[in-house]
């Protein structure tokens, strides 16, 4: 399995970002897939999750009416877009899938800062 997350950056508060999770190594479209962040100093936690059929979604308190996670089967990728993005927001970014829970990419650094 491998995933590949992309698409953070810098961004002034108020701002957007769309990140990507390119998937390959099992059947993306058989799995939900979530994200996950890790800010400085603190455990990973749970950002958003979407459903592998149905595309049914959820999404952790602090980012609900922010974040939008959706999916392109075809493409084997997951998105999060990222709207009103907060200091709060810093953190690594990661996608998983229950495929291979304890597998982790490398991250995409979103940096929330004015």
């Amino acid at each position: 399995v491998q995933l590949v997350e992309s698409g953070g950056g810098l961004v002034q508060p108020g701002g957007s970002l769309r990140l990507s999770c390119a998937a390959s190594g099992f059947t993306f479209s058989r799995y939900n897939m979530r994200w996950y962040r890790q800010a400085p100093g603190k455990e990973r936690e749970f950002v958003a999750v979407i459903s592998s059929a149905s595309g049914t979604t959820n999404y952790a308190e602090s980012v609900k009416g922010r974040f939008t996670i959706s999916r392109d089967n075809a493409k084997n990728t997951v998105y999060l877009q990222m709207n009103s993005l907060k200091p709060e927001d810093t953190a690594v970014y990661y996608c998983n899938t229950p495929y291979a829970p304890n597998y982790w990419g490398q991250g995409t650094q979103v940096t929330i800062s004015s």
